[in-house]
C-alpha cells in the first residue's frame, strides 16, 4: 500500500507541477523546506523525553494548538513539544507563536520523507488538527511506536462524501488512530459511519472557542491601537481574513458611511500575505488616506488616514479586540468562511457573508442565539453597518450574545487535554 501511495503522489506532483512552478514564482509559495518536505530532513531531536508531536495545515490549526500546548505545559512540562505546519504562512507564523519549541515542514506523505521523519523526531505521540488524515504519516507513526490522536475533528459534507468514496482505504486509516477528538456529536457519528472504532471516538467541543481572548484590553491590542492612532471615540469597522472582493465591498461601506459618521475607521486584513500588494494598490485608486500597518513604527500615524491596510501575520486577534463592527471574510466566496469565533468573544457586532461551510456549527449556534447577521452582499453589508452606527444598542446587544455564547463553550481545550494524557505510551 504505501508504494501504491507514492506512485499516486508522484503522479499528481508531476500533474500538479506547472501550478507548483507558477505559484512559487508568482506567490513565493512552496521556495522553502525542500529537504524537510520530500526527504523528511526535519530537526534531529536529542534527548529521550516523551515527545508529543503536533501538526496543524495553516494558520487556524497553529493558532488552535495555542490552548492546548499550555494546558499541556502546565501539566507536563519535562515532555518536548514540536510543531509541524504545511503552509509557508502557517510555518512563519509557528515560528514566532511557538518559539523556542521546534517548528519544521511536515514532510509530503512519501513513505522514505514521514519514515525519515520519525527516526528524527522519535515521537510518542502524533497529534493531528481537525482532519489531517494522510496514510503514510499515520502508519510511519504506528511503526515508529507512537500512538496517533485526531484533535477538534471535524468531517464537513464535502468531506465526508468524498471519503466515503474510498472508505475501504479511510475505514483502514481510522481504525489505526488511537483517539479522535471530535467536535461534536454529528462529526463524532460521520467518523464512525467512515470505519471509526467507535470506543475511539470521543465529543470534546471546539477548541477553537478555549483559544478566544475576551478582554478587549489586553497588552497586545492595546498597544496596536496606540500604535495606529485609534481614539476612545472610534468605531472601528474591521474587515478581516478577507479575499477579492470582500475588500472592495469594505471600502464602498466606509465611503458611503464616513461623510455622516466621522469617528468611523476601516481596518482591512486581507487572509493571504500574497494579496497584501494588490490590496494596497485597490486602497491607492481610492483617493482615500491610507497607512499600512507595517509602516507605523516609522513613521507613526497619520491623523488623515482612517483606512488601514493591516499587511502583518499574526495579529489579526489582537485587532479585533479594537473592532465595534466586525465582518468575517472569506464568506462571500467559495471559500467556506473563516473564523468568527475571535470578534463574537471581543462582543463585536459580528456579520458574514452566506457562505461558511468551514463553520457551520459555530454559525448555527450564532444565529440560533441571535449572536451574528448574515449579509448577503455588498448593499446587506452596508445596511449592517450602518445600523449598528444609528443604533449602538443594536451592536452592544449582538455583541453581547456573541461573547456570552463563547464563554458558555469553553472547556473543549480541557477534555482534549485529559484524552491526550491518557494515551501513554
Amino acid at each position: 500500500m504505501p508504494y501504491l501511495l507514492n506512485l499516486v503522489y508522484l503522479l499528481l506532483l508531476v500533474l500538479c507541477s506547472p501550478w507548483l512552478v507558477y505559484a512559487a514564482i508568482r506567490k513565493g509559495k512552496y521556495r522553502t523546506g525542500f529537504r524537510a518536505r520530500l526527504l523528511g530532513r526535519v530537526p534531529v531531536r536529542q534527548g529521550a523525553e516523551r515527545c508529543l508531536w503536533l501538526h496543524a495545515v495553516s494558520v487556524g490549526e497553529v493558532n488552535l494548538l495555542g490552548p492546548l500546548l499550555a494546558r499541556l505545559e502546565q501539566q507536563h512540562p519535562d515532555w518536548v513539544y514540536v510543531i509541524s505546519t504545511t503552509t509557508k504562512t502557517g510555518f512563519e507564523l509557528a515560528k514566532v507563536k511557538y518559539a523556542p519549541r521546534t517548528v519544521f515542514y511536515c514532510p509530503l506523505d512519501f513513505s522514505w520523507a514521514v519514515r525519515s521523519a520519525m527516526k528524527r523526531i522519535r515521537p510518542n505521540l502524533l497529534v493531528l488538527a481537525e482532519l489531517e488524515l494522510w496514510p503514510n504519516l499515520i502508519w510511519a507513526a504506528k511503526r515508529h511506536g507512537a500512538k496517533v490522536a485526531v484533535v477538534n475533528g471535524r468531517l464537513s459534507d464535502r468531506s465526508f462524501r468524498g471519503y466515503q468514496r474510498v472508505r475501504p482505504l479511510v475505514a483502514r486509516l481510522l481504525q489505526s488512530l488511537d483517539a479522535i477528538a471530535a467536535q461534536n456529536d454529528e462529526y463524532a457519528e460521520r467518523f464512525c459511519r467512515l470505519g471509526a472504532r467507535p470506543e475511539s471516538v470521543y465529543r470534546t467541543g471546539s477548541v477553537k472557542f478555549d483559544g478566544a481572548q475576551t478582554d478587549r484590553d489586553n497588552p497586545k491590542t492595546r498597544q496596536l491601537a496606540d500604535l495606529a492612532g485609534i481614539h476612545p471615540d472610534d468605531v472601528v469597522f474591521l474587515a478581516g481574513s478577507t479575499q477579492e472582493p470582500e475588500e472592495q465591498l469594505a471600502l464602498d461601506v466606509y465611503r458611503e458611511l464616513a461623510p455622516a459618521y466621522p469617528r468611523l475607521r476601516l481596518i482591512v486584513t486581507p487572509r493571504h500575505p500574497e494579496r497584501f500588494q494588490e490590496v494596497a494598490e485597490l486602497l491607492d485608486r481610492s483617493g482615500l488616506p491610507w497607512q499600512r500597518r507595517r509602516r507605523l513604527e516609522e513613521d507613526g500615524s497619520d491623523p488623515r488616514a482612517r483606512v488601514l491596510l493591516v499587511d502583518a501575520m499574526g495579529e489579526l486577534g489582537a485587532w479585533w479586540g479594537r473592532a465595534q463592527i466586525a465582518f468575517v471574510g472569506g464568506s462571500m466566496g467559495a471559500r467556506g468562511g473563516q473564523n468568527m469565533i475571535e470578534p463574537a468573544a471581543y462582543g463585536a457586532a459580528v456579520a458574514f457573508g452566506p457562505n461558511t461551510s468551514n463553520f457551520r456549527d459555530v454559525v448555527a449556534l450564532m444565529l440560533a442565539r441571535q449572536a451574528a447577521v448574515v449579509v448577503a452582499d455588498g448593499e446587506q453589508l452596508a445596511a449592517f453597518v450602518r445600523r449598528c452606527l444609528a443604533e449602538p444598542d443594536f451592536a452592544a446587544e449582538l455583541g453581547r450574545r456573541a461573547r456570552q455564547l463563547v464563554l458558555e463553550q469553553v472547556c473543549a481545550a480541557d477534555r482534549t487535554c485529559q484524552l491526550l494524557e491518557s494515551l501513554r505510551c
